[in-house]
C-alpha cells in the first residue's frame, strides 16, 4: 500500500514515510491546502488514519 511506503518528497519532514508525519504537520497542510495529486490524497488519508488512531494498521504493510 502506498500510504505505508511513500516518503514525503519535500519540506521539514522530507524522506519520512507519510503515515509517520506528525498529526500537527498534516493538520497544518489541511488548513493550507494539501498538494494536488496523489501526494495530497495520501496526506489527507494519513490524517484520517491518525485522527481515528489507525496508523498501526498501516505500519505492518511497509516494505522495509
Amino acid at each position: 500500500m502506498k500510504l505505508a511506503n511513500t516518503k514525503m518528497p519535500f519540506g521539514k519532514y522530507s524522506g519520512r514515510v507519510i503515515i509517520d508525519l506528525p498529526e500537527e504537520y498534516l493538520l497544518w497542510f489541511q488548513k493550507k491546502g494539501f498538494p494536488e495529486g496523489e501526494l495530497g490524497l495520501l496526506m489527507a488519508l494519513a490524517l484520517e488514519f491518525r485522527v481515528e488512531g489507525l496508523e498501526s494498521v498501516i505500519r505492518p504493510l511497509r516494505n522495509e
